[in-house]
This record gives structure tokens, sequence and C-alpha cells, in this order.
């Protein structure tokens, strides 16, 4: 099973970031939480893990109308918010992967037609911010 959709762009990882926070805003997701996983993992597990991940974080998107008519159907469905979108490259590579989650594992999960409903339109908008990204082409330099 997939649960994500994903993108590769070729562009340095901190340009990757600044482009994925902008597109999930044009399709009106501000980020929650920010998790710098190379930072972490360089504080509490030492430089050679860190190295191992290469630059990783994970974006915790939200878009309130839709979290807001999802909570309204099911509230224990706040368990799987925010929406996860990540952004990653190894060490060695030489284009950043951008993924998102899939929203209908929430559907996977309850399949209410309020959550169906919920998800068709976050899966939408992430899609879209991806074909952003995809559509923005190579670094300037």
């Amino acid at each position: 099973m997939t649960y994500t959709h994903a993108i590769t762009v070729p562009v340095p990882y901190e340009q990757a970031v600044e482009r994925t926070r902008a597109a999930l805003a044009e399709q009106g997701f501000g980020i929650l939480t920010e998790i710098d996983v190379k930072a972490t993992f360089t504080t509490k597990l030492g430089e050679e893990a860190a190295e191992a991940v290469g630059d990783y974080v994970i974006l915790g998107a939200c878009n309130p109308h839709l979290a807001s008519k999802a909570l309204a159907a099911e509230p224990q469905l706040g368990a799987l918010l925010p929406c996860n979108v990540v952004v990653r490259r190894g060490n060695d590579d030489e284009h950043t992967t951008v993924e998102a989650i899939d929203p209908q594992t929430m559907v996977q999960l309850s399949g209410t037609p309020q959550v169906r409903e919920v998800a068709d339109d976050a899966d939408t908008r992430l899609r879209a911010a991806l074909t952003t990204l995809s559509e923005a082409g190579p670094a300037a330099g």
C-alpha cells in the first residue's frame, strides 16, 4: 500500500523547504509543527545517525477548514492530524524529495461520507501543492 504522494525536485534542500511551505500555503495549509529530524538525531543519537538520515524535515500541515470538518465528523481523527509533509535529501543525492501523506489513508480507517469528503478535498490540495513544486523548475544559479 502506498501511503504518500512523492515527487523529486532539482533544487537544494533549503529551497525545496521554502517552496514546499509556499505551495502548501497556496492550498490553504499552515504549518503547525516542524520537526528537524537531522538536528534531533544529532542531539539524541549523534552525528553518525544524523549524517545517515541527511537533511530531513517533517512539516505538520493543517488546513483549518478541513480539520474542522474532519473533527466534527469524527473527533478521534485528531490522532491523524496534521497532514505530514516530508522534505528530505540524502547526503549524496542531487535532488530533493517531497512526500505528503495520502489523505485517503483516513478513509481506510473511517468510511464515513464526511471523512471521505474531507480526505478527497485534502488529497486534491496536497497533490496541487506537489504539482506546483514539480512545475517550479530548477534552482536559479
